[in-house]
């Protein structure tokens, strides 16, 4: 299997800035896309932003031009920079790894907070 960990939620005011990070664990050979998907209480889970590895990149409509996302396929990481964050992106983030193939799984973290005041 495969175990995520995320890191560096926090408390920040609108305007500023976060940086997540994910390592990833476990059979890290068998991932094929990784990112990060957040959550709302009372609401669904939504895709943030996703990257092969390969690197190709699929944004969020909320996402872009605001959020990068970036991989390092050695270290089994995946990191989301977060800029000019807004009280609309308070949520929990979740990082997120997908095996493909017949033996397709998906692997999910335990989230980190990311709380925006105004």
């Amino acid at each position: 299997q495969v175990q995520l960990v995320e890191s560096g939620g926090g408390l920040v005011q609108a305007g500023g800035s976060l940086r997540l990070s994910c390592v990833a664990s476990g059979l890290t050979w068998s991932i094929g896309v990784m990112g990060w998907y957040r959550q709302v209480p009372g609401q669904r889970r939504e895709l943030v932003a996703t990257i092969t590895r390969e690197g190709i990149i699929e944004l969020s409509h909320s996402a872009k031009g605001r959020f990068t996302i970036s991989r390092d396929n050695a270290k089994n990481t995946v990191t989301l920079q977060m800029n000019n964050l807004t009280v609309e992106d308070t949520a929990r983030y979740y990082c997120h790894a997908g095996r493909p193939g017949p033996l397709s799984a998906d692997f999910w973290g335990q989230g980190t907070e990311v709380t925006v005041s105004s």
